[in-house]
Formats: C-alpha cells, structure tokens, sequence
C-alpha cells in the first residue's frame, strides 16, 4: 500500500528544521550503503550521531502518533530513528530495495523494516528532479509532495529517487516495524478502518458500525506480531 500523508509536520517546523540543517555539514551518502546500493547512491547525509539527526528526528517522531493516517496504515510497533539526505547537484539514488532488518545506532535493538517513509522538506517548486518512483502491483509510482507531507509504502519494494538537476532535494525517511507483518492484511486493516470512521461520523455508534469495529479488532488480534 502507498499512501500519501498530508501535514505532518507544521509550515513553522519545516521552516525550524530546514534553517537548522542549512547549516549542517552534510558527509557522502554512499558511507551507510551497503555493498549493493553503494553502486546506485549518490547523495548526502547527515552522520547518524550528528546532534540535528537526534533533534529533529525526535519531533518527528513525537510528531507520528498526532497522524491518525499514519497510526492507522503503518500500525507501528517500533520506529526506526529518522535519518536525514540531501540531494543537489545530480545527486540520485538508483533502484534498490531497503535492507530487511534495521540496527538502530548505540542500541542492541533492531527493526524490520516492513514500511518505509519519506518525510519532504522542501517544496516541489524548489528543485527539478528527485521524484521518488515506488514500484507496485499497478508499475511505477511517481512521488514529490509538499514540504512537511509524507509518502508511506512497503518496504519491500523496489523504490529510487531521479537525479536532481537543480536546487536541493531535504527529506527525513526512516523505516516503521509495524503489528502486522504482511503489507496486503494491512492494506485490509487501512480500509476497514477508514469505512468504521467515515459511518462513524454519518450514523454514529450503532449497532453496525460496533460490529465493524469488532470485526477490525479481530482481524488485527489474529494477524498482530508483538
């Protein structure tokens, strides 16, 4: 499932974060790729122990839970800490499919990475290029929102992001290990829920909507990995 997320972060806080990393000293992406994508990525980064790194990624990630879209489609058990890339300059990332499992930095904890995010800093219009293209069942997806939108899709698919050919391409991705593992029963579990809350508001807590509710509850006790 892909999904758009409108508004994740506020104008203000986009405006806060991209002053601050303006100033930041950007290090070669190519230094956490692995041996297959390191062929394919040529962009920047901020270092995983940069101060920034831990200081905007913990308002994004305060930020999260405040996105009923978000909570509904991801279903987060953990959240991996967001990292930020920068792309200028031709800077592109070619076709590759994120790793399976994630170690978070200076922890013992690691992550599957069953849904992958892209966080948008800097407005469409500020660059040509970097669109991130997602394949899918229905071909290739073509993805560039607005500054503090976020783009949600399965971390097992086959994504890059076209050669930036002018201005500067910010963005904040990191990965989401979600209650369900598999990709379709969430896709089933988004919809379910957003017809309970759509006859939510028109008939209120009826009889049916409550049964809805429970079938959902149901399905997420039987498909959920804790």
């Amino acid at each position: 499932m892909l999904l758009q997320i409108p508004d994740v972060l506020s104008p203000e806080q986009i405006r806060q974060c991209r002053e601050a990393l303006s100033n930041a000293e950007w290090s070669d992406g190519r230094g956490t790729a692995g041996h297959a994508a390191i062929q394919v990525k040529r962009n920047q980064q901020l270092a995983p122990d940069h101060p920034l790194t831990q200081q905007i990624g913990d308002l994004i990630l305060q930020a999260l839970p405040a996105s009923p879209l978000f909570m509904a489609a991801a279903l987060p058990l953990k959240v991996f800490p967001p990292r930020f890339n920068r792309y200028t300059g031709g800077g592109e990332y070619g076709f590759h499919v994120d790793g399976a499992v994630m170690s978070v930095p200076g922890t013992p904890h690691r992550i599957r990475t069953d849904v992958s995010a892209t966080l948008f800093f800097s407005d469409p219009d500020e660059y040509d290029g970097g669109e991130l293209v997602i394949e899918d069942t229905y071909g290739e997806q073509s993805v560039k929102l607005p500054a503090g939108h976020l783009v949600l899709y399965p971390g097992t698919s086959l994504h890059k992001v076209t050669p930036v050919t002018r201005g500067a391409r910010l963005a904040a991705f990191f990965w989401t290990q979600s209650l369900v593992r598999d990709d379709g029963q969430r896709a089933l579990l988004f919809q379910l829920d957003q017809s309970i809350q759509a006859l939510r508001a028109r008939e209120g807590n009826d009889a049916e909507t409550s049964r809805l509710l429970g079938v959902y509850h149901n399905l997420l006790r039987q498909w959920s990995q804790t």
